[in-house]
């Protein structure tokens, strides 16, 4: 048995279904292709897909805390295992030395890339960063220590710390010599790692840089950084002859 069809002034009848604009829709459509886009992008230089794409390089050794030697000879372990430690949260890759923001790789090395990469993610999203190499030096941080510590400081012919090469041991030899420097700093570092003291050591850097964890930008390394710093304490020492205890005693 059929019923007849509700009359239109009943509340039963359905009610029609207003027609969208064929220009409201196309719009529609492209906003959730922009945000696809978008979350693509993130997603693709996200800390977490870093570590990723480190994992599935096939030259990677399968340590979850490996962190690449440094290119410098010579120099402090204590101060040699920190620089490693603050790569592996600032440039966790096989080769840091020639990272960008985002996974970006610079080819040459002769200086600073002073590229602006737009910051997708985190406090600072929006701007741009030119933070290149093993340690992530923003231009005018690089321009201001290597005119301090690079080794062609001062030689003829070398006017701007702009030109002073970026090729590794240039990138690992300043560093080096700024961290060792208690009057950059207001403490000795090197004291304060065979002391033990990696915590106040990493909050003093924190400012510098941001994501040793009392910075703002902690990613998925951070909470690592202790157990990160032992073990590249342990290859350091063990590469000079030398043995370590947790407490930071080390004996010869």
């Amino acid at each position: 048995m059929h019923s007849p069809p509700p009359d239109s002034n009943s509340p039963l009848a359905p009610t029609p279904r207003p027609r969208r604009p064929r220009g409201r829709r196309r719009r529609g459509r492209l906003v959730l292709v922009g945000l696809s886009l978008l979350a693509a992008l993130w997603v693709a230089r996200s800390p977490w897909t870093e570590v990723q794409r480190l994992i599935q390089d096939p030259r990677y050794p399968g340590q979850w805390d490996y962190v690449a030697p440094l290119v410098m000879e010579g120099g402090d372990p204590y101060v040699r295992a920190l620089m490693r430690t603050i790569s592996a949260s600032e440039a966790n890759d096989l080769e840091p030395y020639s990272l960008l923001y985002g996974g970006y790789r610079i080819e040459d090395l002769r200086q600073h890339p002073d590229e602006c990469i737009t910051i997708v993610a985190g406090p600072n999203e929006g701007d741009c960063t030119t933070a290149a190499g093993r340690y992530q030096f923003i231009t005018t941080t690089w321009e201001d220590v290597a005119a301090l510590y690079h080794p062609q400081q001062g030689q003829p012919f070398q006017f701007w710390s702009a030109d002073f090469s970026f090729e590794p041991e240039y990138q690992d030899l300043v560093v080096y010599r700024w961290l060792s420097d208690p009057g950059a700093w207001g403490i000795d570092i090197p004291e304060l790692l065979r002391q033990g003291r990696l915590d106040e050591v990493l909050q003093n850097l924190s400012s510098t840089w941001t994501s040793l964890g009392y910075g703002i930008e902690t990613n998925s390394m951070t909470s690592y950084l202790p157990t990160i710093y032992e073990k590249a304490l342990r290859e350091e020492l063990q590469r000079v002859g030398q043995s370590v205890n947790l407490r930071g005693d080390d004996a010869g």
